[in-house]
């Protein structure tokens, strides 16, 4: 019912725009100057009305990409507004052959944003292979699948001056649609393909190894810390047991001494933290408890 009533909708608007009347060359002028000059909202209204049609009929060229027409008449809208709001009505040129050029900018920019998941291309080369392709293997009646044959890859190629293999490659992208990692793979609907997908996540008893071995080093360095006195710990707690360790020239201010001293009381404690977790573990750098002093 909702899309019945959208469709009726979109209708209704494209009746209404081919309806609007036509502008004359001097009153399309003076539409565009009193906006420009005077920021005279309804002479802007005026121009881009009479001009929607313009717009309807360029993005009903690109509904083969199998996006809607209301989504590509709302883009190419936008590149209307820019058109009016960058034209020069001084320079002689209707404004209809200066809308064109932002009009089609505007909806190629959305189709490329939207036609695939997989992004196409961005590069004027790029643009102009993806809405030129389809186009030039109708004109040498090459209109099979995705593969084309080596003369006329090399034709293509030299038509718009891309490398062969860009357009090898675009034409197996446009030859295929993107298929939903949710569609059923066989007919009874009992796998999806995202099932194939690889999960490179550990294992639930990996996962569960590793955190039995990071309680552990937790435990060890616990104990370890007993070993040292007030300050020690202090030290080794802001300067190797954080995210961000605090500075010597830091520490030195809060306690009171030099950074140097900072540095030798952190050496000492290191020395002290390898002794107990050796007694312990063995090779506590081994075992990630301890970097080297």
């Amino acid at each position: 019912m909702a899309t019945q009533q959208a469709g009726s909708a979109d209708r209704r608007f494209v009746r209404k725009a081919m309806k609007a009347p036509m502008l004359e060359a001097d009153h399309e002028i003076d539409l565009a100057t009193r906006w420009r000059d005077n920021n005279d909202e309804r002479a802007l209204h005026e121009l881009t009305t009479a001009y929607m049609r313009l717009v309807i009929a360029m993005a009903s060229k690109f509904r083969h990409y199998g996006l809607p027409l209301a989504d590509l008449v709302q883009e190419g809208n936008v590149g209307l507004m820019q058109a009016a709001a960058r034209f020069d009505p001084g320079r002689e040129v209707r404004f209809s052959t200066y809308a064109s050029w932002w009009i089609r900018s505007s909806i190629q920019d959305y189709v490329l944003r939207n036609w695939s998941i997989v992004r196409t291309g961005t590069t004027a080369a790029q643009k102009s292979l993806f809405f030129n392709l389809r186009r030039l293997r109708a004109k040498i009646d090459d209109t099979g699948d995705g593969v084309m044959t080596d003369e006329n890859r090399k034709w293509v190629s030299e038509h718009l001056g891309v490398p062969e293999r860009d357009v090898a490659s675009m034409a197996s992208r446009l030859s295929a649609s993107d298929r939903s990692l949710n569609a059923p793979m066989t007919a009874d609907g009992e796998a999806e393909w995202q099932d194939l997908l690889p999960d490179h996540a550990a294992t639930p008893d990996v996962q569960v190894m590793e955190q039995r071995d990071s309680e552990r080093r937790k435990e060890w360095i616990a104990e370890a810390l007993k070993a040292l006195n007030e300050r020690e710990t202090l030290i080794i707690m802001e300067r190797r047991l954080t995210d961000d360790g605090v500075t010597l020239e830091v520490l030195g201010k809060r306690l009171g001494i030099s950074k140097e001293r900072v540095r030798q009381i952190e050496h000492q404690a290191l020395g002290k933290l390898r002794k107990a977790l050796t007694s312990m573990v063995g090779d506590p750098q081994a075992a990630g408890l301890i970097p080297q002093a």
